[in-house]
C-alpha cells in the first residue's frame, strides 16, 4: 500500500484556487470523466462574469440550464472544438481572496479580443462607483466600475445578462441613489467600441444566454442578429402575444375578470401584446410551464420600460382588443395589404351587380318562355 499523504486545508485551498477547477466550482471534481474532459484538445473561450447592481437571479437561472447543462457548458464542447471556460464568477467560484482577484487582473493585461465579458446588473456610477465593489487594494475596496473600465475595452464582446445590465431594471428605479446605468449606455458615453449584446429578462431564460454564446462561437459576432434594443432576434424576434395559449380567447373577446379565471389576461394588465420573447414556446423550469400558464399576466420583463415606466397591472394600449370583422382575401397580392372596409364596399357593389344580372337573366328567361307557349284563339 502506498504512503498516505496528508494535505492541510490551506494547501488544499491554494491548490484549488490556482486551478481551473477552482474557478469552475468545487462540485465539478466529482463529475465522471472530469480529467478526460479537461485533457481534450479544445479551444478555450475564457468568460469573465462580473455581478453588479442585481439580485444574482440571472446566475441562478443560468445554473438551471437543461440542454446543455451548466456542467456541459463549462466542461464539455458547446460546439466542436469550442469550450467555454468560466474563469471568474464571484458567486459560484471556489477560489477566494487575492487569488480570485489575481485571475481577474491577469485579463486586464491580456490580448484584446481574447475573452468574453458578461455583466450581470447595472453599473453603479455615483461617487466613483463605491456602492458596488469587488476585492480590495491596499485596504481599499475596488469599485466594480473600475474593473469594468479596464476589462471592457479588451473584451471580444460584452454580454449583458438580464434586464438590469441591459436597461437598468429595478436597481435603476427612481430615485436611483447609487447612479445605476445600463451597461450599453455607459459604454457609449465612455466611448468604448467593444460590441455588446443585451440578453434581458428578470431573469432571462438560460437558453437565451447559452444560445447567444453558441452563436458567437459558431460564426462570430457578425452572425448574431439583434433588434433595435440590442436583443438577439432568435429569442426576442416575435411578440409573445402571437403564440400565447390564450390568443384564441383574446380574438373572441373572452377576458379574465379576476385572477384565476381561465381566459385571456389582457384586462388584468398582461403585457404580452407588447412584449417580445419566445416564452410561450420555450417555457421555463425545463419546459414545464411559463408565467401565463401559471395564471400570472406577463409583466414585460424583457422590455426597456420594465419595471417602473408603467404600472405592472396597467392595461397596455393596443390598436384592437379583438380580431377585426373582416380579413383580406387569402389569395390576394402579398405585401400591399387590403383594407377590410374597401373589401366590404367592393364586395357589396360586386354582389349587387351580380344580383341585378341574375334578376335580369331570370326576367328574360320568363319572357321567352311566355312567348313560346301556345296562345288561345
Amino acid at each position: 500500500m502506498g504512503e498516505r499523504k496528508e494535505i492541510t486545508r490551506r494547501s488544499f485551498l491554494n491548490l484549488v484556487g490556482a486551478s481551473s477547477a477552482g474557478i469552475a466550482g468545487m462540485s465539478v471534481l466529482g463529475l465522471p470523466g472530469f480529467n478526460q474532459l479537461f485533457a481534450q484538445a479544445v479551444k478555450d473561450v475564457p468568460v469573465l462574469w462580473l455581478p453588479a447592481g442585481s439580485c444574482t437571479g440571472c446566475s441562478v437561472s443560468l445554473l438551471n440550464s437543461l440542454s446543455p447543462t451548466i456542467q456541459d457548458l463549462l466542461l464539455g464542447e458547446v460546439l466542436p472544438g469550442a469550450h467555454v471556460s468560466l474563469q471568474f464568477h464571484p458567486t459560484v467560484m471556489a477560489g477566494q481572496g487575492q487569488q480570485a482577484i489575481d485571475v481577474l487582473d491577469q485579463y486586464k493585461e491580456a490580448e484584446p479580443g481574447s475573452f468574453v465579458l458578461v455583466m450581470e446588473g447595472g453599473l453603479s456610477t455615483k461617487d466613483g462607483g463605491v456602492y458596488c465593489e469587488i476585492g480590495e487594494h491596499n485596504g481599499h475596496g475596488i469599485p466594480l466600475k473600475q474593473h469594468f473600465d479596464e476589462l471592457a475595452p479588451k473584451a471580444m464582446a460584452v454580454i449583458n445578462m438580464g434586464t438590469c445590465s441591459s436597461y437598468g431594471g429595478i436597481p435603476a428605479a427612481p430615485p436611483n441613489p447609487t447612479g445605476i446605468q445600463p451597461v450599453g449606455e455607459y459604454m457609449k458615453a465612455a466611448g468604448m467600441n467593444t460590441p455588446y449584446v443585451n440578453v434581458p429578462g428578470c431573469p432571462p431564460h438560460p437558453d437565451w444566454f447559452v444560445g447567444t454564446v453558441a452563436t458567437v462561437l459558431l460564426g462570430g459576432l457578425d452572425m448574431l442578429k439583434v433588434d433595435e434594443h440590442g436583443r438577439p432576434l432568435a429569442f426576442y424576434g416575435k411578440l409573445m402575444h402571437d403564440n400565447c395559449e390564450f390568443r384564441g380567447n383574446f380574438d373572441k373577446g373572452m377576458f379574465a375578470q379576476n385572477f384565476g379565471d381561465k381566459a385571456c389576461l389582457y384586462k388584468l394588465g398582461c403585457k404580452g401584446p407588447v412584449t417580445h420573447a419566445d416564452c410561450p414556446r420555450r417555457r421555463w423550469n425545463s419546459g414545464v410551464n411559463w408565467c401565463i400558464g401559471s395564471g400570472s399576466p406577463c409583466i414585460g420583463c424583457v422590455e426597456p420600460n420594465f419595471p417602473y415606466k408603467m404600472d405592472m397591472y396597467e392595461v397596455v394600449h393596443i390598436h384592437e382588443q379583438t380580431a377585426p370583422d373582416a380579413y383580406p382575401l387569402v389569395g390576394g397580392e402579398k405585401g400591399g395589404g387590403v383594407d377590410p372596409v374597401t373589401t366590404g364596399i367592393v364586395g357589396g357593389v360586386a354582389g349587387a351587380a351580380i344580383g341585378v344580372g341574375i334578376a335580369s337573366s331570370r326576367a328574360k328567361k320568363k319572357a321567352a318562355t311566355a312567348d313560346s307557349e301556345p296562345k288561345e284563339g
